[in-house]
């Protein structure tokens, strides 16, 4: 896989027509353990998933889009089938461009899951991209970035929340505030 690569979104991907690709979209700022259970065992059902980290430039993120991509290509290194990149607008048109059929969300509590149907019967009406729901783990159905930085913000510990990577650079990014 072209892991750290950053394909120029404008020109569209071609893959092998036979390899099954899905999508795990989300701002991941930063990066949590539940994300990563999610993105791990949508790797074991697709030849090639895509961490596609939002940019939204209307919200300020701690993490920065390259400090984000970077995080998760460290954590998900052990995860072969796994590219990440960025995108900015539609990701019906960042799975359109990489020829991507799916989108993979995890789902913690029925409150996700009013506003998800929502997306995937737009997604599936914009583009035909499916959208498949994962159950979050247990261990993880409470577990959000927002969460995790606030209780980080006052001090709390988060060591099982998030990858050693990410809480030491979700420490030095708070030290530096």
């Amino acid at each position: 896989m072209n892991r750290g690569t950053r394909p120029d979104p404008a020109r569209p991907h071609r893959e092998e027509p036979n390899l099954r690709r899905a999508v795990c979209p989300g701002s991941f700022d930063p990066v949590t353990n539940g994300h990563l259970d999610i993105i791990a065992r949508a790797s074991r059902l697709y030849d090639t998933v895509y961490v596609a980290v939002m940019v939204n430039k209307s919200k300020q993120g701690l993490f920065s889009i390259e400090e984000r991509i970077d995080l998760i290509e460290q954590v998900t290194a052990d995860l072969d089938n796994v590219q990440v990149e960025s995108f900015h607008g539609l990701l019906v048109d960042f799975c359109k461009q990489r020829e991507i059929p799916a989108i993979v969300k995890g789902l913690r509590a029925v409150s996700d899951f009013d506003y998800e149907l929502q997306m995937a019967q737009m997604n599936i009406g914009l583009s035909g991209v499916e959208t498949l729901f994962v159950p979050t783990n247990p261990a993880y159905s409470f577990l959000s970035s927002s969460l995790v930085k606030e209780v980080a913000q006052w001090g709390g510990d988060i060591s099982h929340l998030v990858p050693p990577q990410v809480l030491d650079a979700l420490n030095a990014k708070l030290r530096q505030q």
